[in-house]
């Protein structure tokens, strides 16, 4: 059995843009994630973890700075900073080359997840929580009419975003032309489709989610193999993009593992 993750929630504060995390567990992860720390916050004699962490950047050459827990409090505009936090340079995004070379070293089907037009920094953050949970191997969002991977972004996404692959393109449609040449099967998740429990997800696979409100562009829409939804059976007609996407995706993984089974 796991231990009980003690830690505060990841928390960032944005400064002069810079995004600002706090917290021991989401700065170790930012530490071994691969996103570049500028600089480290660290309370005067810390113990316990912190000691790893202080480790750990002083061994990456990360620029540290001591401070009293007083003035930790006022740079992290909070209490629960649990006397560490890091400066990080900007969000470093991925490729659609790196994400494909993940799955390929982990020995599976390729697992994306296409996010159309996000808007709220919440969903997406949502969104990418969940493809980590749910073993995606990286999310796409378009590079415009989209919220980017930003501060309110990796705070929703638990800090999930410091270790998922993101990457962006130019334009969601033709990049779903593209990748079904490639043999990728494409689901797109709308209120009017098939019942989601129905759809065969075996082998690689993308989930096409749209944005609030307006949901699948209509180009993209056109070009996804099948369309799913989630049946609805109480009063409400449809739940928010990220809540959604959590539901649809965790049960493709399940799907799957027990395809590969």
């Amino acid at each position: 059995m796991k231990s009980k993750n003690t830690d505060k929630p990841f928390e960032v504060n944005n400064e002069n843009d810079k995004l600002l995390i706090y917290g021991r567990n989401p700065v170790l992860e930012a530490l071994s994630g691969g996103q570049g720390i500028e600089r480290l916050l660290i309370q005067k004699n810390i113990e316990g973890a912190g000691r790893k962490i202080y480790a750990l950047a002083k061994k990456a050459g990360v620029p540290i700075r001591p401070m009293e827990r007083k003035e930790l409090d006022r740079a992290t505009g909070a209490t629960s900073h649990q006397g560490v936090a890091a400066y990080l340079t900007d969000y470093e995004y991925s490729t659609f080359e790196d994400i494909r070379a993940a799955a390929d070293s982990r020995g599976e089907p390729l697992f994306l997840v296409i996010a159309c037009g996000i808007e709220d920094p919440h969903n997406l953050g949502s969104i990418i929580r969940s493809a980590d949970g749910a073993g995606v191997h990286g999310v796409i969002i378009p590079t415009r009419h989209s919220v980017s991977v930003t501060p309110a972004v990796v705070k929703a996404s638990a800090g999930a975003a410091m270790h998922m692959r993101v990457a962006r393109v130019p334009n969601i449609a033709q990049f779903v032309g593209e990748i079904k040449r490639e043999n990728v099967w494409v689901y797109g998740l709308d209120m009017d489709g098939t019942d989601y429990h129905e759809a065969d997800v075996s082998g690689a696979a993308a989930l096409a989610v749209g944005g609030e409100g307006s949901g699948l562009p209509r180009l993209v829409r056109e070009k996804c193999d099948f369309i799913i939804s989630l049946p609805m059976r109480g009063g409400v007609a449809s739940l928010n993009a990220g809540s959604a996407a959590a539901i649809a995706l965790y049960e493709m993984a399940y799907r799957r593992k027990k395809t590969e089974a």
